[in-house]
């Protein structure tokens, strides 16, 4: 196999799939804030939750519910900030995956990554980060 990476640039790619593998599965998990309400304890992120709240119209009473999920719609996440979050997060976690998936081609393609698109690449991964 031919690359186009040198020695360092081959560092760089796996550090790249690396951060952004760990990106997305951070954007993913619902662990961004964690506390207590209803003396259960409940997590969420910015478009998943575990262990919410809900409204029980027949007994009139609010009652937890223990499990994981998404919101049901964009418009159901909390506030106007957490969907920003959500989706500036996802841009850039896309962004990072896109380099760190072309860079991990660098390594197995001759020519495919010169030294301007290495740094229009870390442009991009800066934005991403």
């Amino acid at each position: 196999m031919a690359s186009s990476l040198t020695c360092a640039g081959v560092v760089w790619a796996f550090l790249s799939f690396l951060c952004a593998a760990a990106s997305c599965v951070g954007f993913f998990m619902p662990y961004w804030l964690l506390g207590s309400q209803l003396e259960k304890s409940v997590s969420f992120g910015t478009f998943r939750r575990c262990s919410y709240p809900v409204r029980d119209e027949t007994r009139q009473t609010t009652v937890m519910v223990e499990q994981c999920g998404r919101y049901a719609s964009f418009q159901a996440i909390p506030s106007a900030e957490w969907r920003i979050c959500t989706v500036v997060t996802g841009l850039g976690c896309g962004l990072l995956l896109l380099v760190a998936l072309t860079a991990l081609m660098g390594c197995c393609v001759s020519e495919l990554i010169s030294r301007t698109v290495g740094r229009v690449a870390g442009g991009i991964q800066f934005l991403g980060g």
